[in-house]
């Protein structure tokens, strides 16, 4: 009988559940967002040839695993000069036959020491009223185009990679190109300006005078030096740079909107040495595959780093209109850049997944790599290197001595600092943890997206050798990079977990596959005019409160009785529950 009792009293409960709530775990089931069309993680973008080791005109290249590695044609005339480098080679690349000129080797140690560099102004990503496509377009990841203008070694044919192709040619691309020159050398920086807005060259850190031989501004402010270079016009700055370090160069025009827009990159001076024929540009930035005899000494191989960040409406605005009228009406005076909030982060000009084809570091066990690294970002950043603990070994291009070298697994960069770091592969718990594809980011968290996207923005990793196949593509251990090749992940269409498992069970409900619980019955209008209609409902209202008292009274009696004689109630109970079932 006890046993009856509570299975009657469970049932009973049951039957009073309303079936709302019974409803209310009936869930929708999960739906399928089916991906757009995937880019290979690595495909033939480049002659696999480009990846090795080679000599070109007589300028040793180093190997490069990456996916997407430099045009060893190019990097021949960077180091070379375009004089100096055969016609075939020059050919090969789409640099102007004047764009690199190294000349005069005044203290006879067998290197050039009087270098002329021609830089050109890009925009890329911007309109044009003879197409509705963007013009020189450069993606940072799938589908994502900001505006940029950026400087760029001079070159010749087209800017696109081909009449039908609107893409923009290899040279012409994000960040602006990392520039290295020897100490001691003399060195003119002639800035033609071919884009429709005014602008300069600053060499921030760069030892420079004020004014060149010919008493012309020579620090690329137009307040206190000098005008700045009109559209169509150029100017021509003159250095001889008595110190070595990691600098800085960007265009002192409107700062606000000039530096963030792209017109920024690293400007390396190297330390001296005989036959030290320096890689000139660095196009694109990452591995340096022909670093400098001082470089070399101590590091086996070397990496330049470009961190900076966009914010969407400045890089919107500057593609609004044509008229150069508008835009800097636009851009100088309803712009303000103490409301911009960054939208876009970006490490060598690309975002991840885009940072895994060009600006991953190679490492091997117990070699030291050197890392430069720049802050172009509006905020500060905070660099830190998974699976290890890099050495600062300069600030701002200084050695301020081994006291001063510290090794921390987070650096924090203001804009516009360097830092010089040691990343170091010997496997003991401190400089390394050992082999391994480890991730390298700005720990900054927002830092991680694309247009509030994650995740994405600079993550890049450092990859030991024994992780990367043939094409330069790491061997991870996670999850599958076919979300991240596509255009509609970075447009926020597809649940990246979605697909963890086979029930979807984290993906988006599917609304079209849900039954909503009945509706309560509706109560009967009587039909009729409206006063009897309101008079209806009026004796309903009345009846219904009526029930509901006399309910109410009926239940407060019984539950008063059953308090009052609660212990017959009690002893029945024990009673019945005595007896045998």
């Amino acid at each position: 009988m006890h046993k009856n009792f509570l299975t009657l009293l469970c049932g009973a409960m049951t039957l009073i559940v309303p079936l709302e709530l019974q409803a209310a775990n009936d869930l929708p089931p999960s739906t399928k967002i089916e991906l757009g069309e995937s880019e290979e993680v690595c495909s033939d973008f480049t002659s696999p040839k480009w990846r090795d080791a080679q000599v070109i005109d007589g300028v040793a290249i180093q190997e490069s695993r990456l996916c997407n590695p430099d045009n060893p044609a190019d990097i021949a005339a960077f180091v070379k000069g375009t004089n100096n480098i055969s016609m075939s080679t020059l050919m090969d690349t789409q640099l102007a036959a004047d764009a690199i000129i190294k000349t005069n080797d005044v203290d006879g140690d067998g290197d050039p020491d009087h270098i002329i560099i021609k830089l050109e102004i890009v925009e890329l990503n911007g309109h044009s009223p003879d197409s509705t496509e963007l013009t020189t377009q450069f993606d940072i990841a799938p589908g994502v185009q900001p505006t940029f203008w950026v400087f760029a070694p001079k070159t010749r044919d087209m800017s696109t990679l081909s009449l039908y192709e609107p893409q923009a040619n290899p040279l012409l691309r994000v960040p602006s190109p990392t520039i290295r020159v020897e100490e001691g050398d003399t060195v003119w920086l002639v800035v033609e300006n071919t884009h429709h807005m005014p602008h300069s060259l600053h060499l921030h850190g760069v030892d420079h005078p004020y004014m060149d031989h010919s008493g012309s501004g020579n620090d690329g402010v137009g307040q206190t030096s000098a005008m700045d270079i009109m559209p169509g016009e150029s100017k021509t700055y003159v250095i001889k740079p008595r110190q070595a370090g990691t600098f800085y160069y960007h265009c002192h025009v409107q700062p606000h909107t000039h530096i963030p827009m792209g017109l920024q990159g690293l400007f390396i001076v190297e330390e001296n040495r005989p036959n030290n024929w320096v890689q000139t540009f660095n196009v694109g930035n990452g591995q340096v595959r022909h670093p400098s005899v001082a470089v070399q000494e101590k590091y086996a191989r070397e990496y330049d780093m470009h961190y900076q960040s966009a914010d969407k409406e400045l890089h919107e605005l500057a593609r609004s209109a044509n008229d150069p009228r508008l835009l800097a009406q636009k851009l100088n005076m309803e712009y303000d850049v103490t409301e911009a909030t960054d939208d876009y982060f970006m490490l060598n000009g690309r975002s991840f997944p885009y940072t895994i084809r060009e600006s991953l570091v190679e490492m091997q066990p117990n070699e030291k790599v050197k890392l430069r690294v720049l802050n172009g970002h509006t905020e500060a950043l905070g660099l830190h290197v998974h699976g290890h603990r890099p050495r600062v070994t300069h600030y701002d291009g200084i050695d301020n001595g081994p006291g001063s070298y510290i090794m921390r697994d987070v650096h924090t960069m203001v804009p516009a600092q360097r830092l010089d770091l040691e990343l170091d592969g010997t496997d003991d718990g401190l400089h390394s943890f050992g082999e391994g594809v480890w991730m390298m980011h700005d720990h900054v968290e927002k830092s991680f997206t694309t247009n509030g996207i994650g995740e994405g923005g600079d993550i890049s990793l450092v990859v030991y050798k024994d992780f990367l196949d043939e094409k330069g593509i790491p061997k991870m251990q996670g999850w599958t990079l076919a979300p991240y090749f596509t255009k509609e992940f970075w447009q926020g269409k597809y649940p990246l977990w979605q697909d963890y498992d086979k029930w979807r069970s984290l993906g988006l409900p599917d609304a079209r596959g849900y039954k909503a619980p009945l509706p309560s019955p509706p109560q009967m209008m009587l039909e009729g005019p409206s006063d009897t209609r309101s008079s209806a409902s009026t004796t309903n209202s009345e009846k219904s409160f009526i029930g509901d008292l006399l309910s109410g009274l009926v239940l407060g009696i019984l539950a008063y009785m059953a308090i009052v004689r609660r212990e017959d109630i009690f002893a029945l109970y024990h009673k019945l529950a005595k007896k045998p079932a």
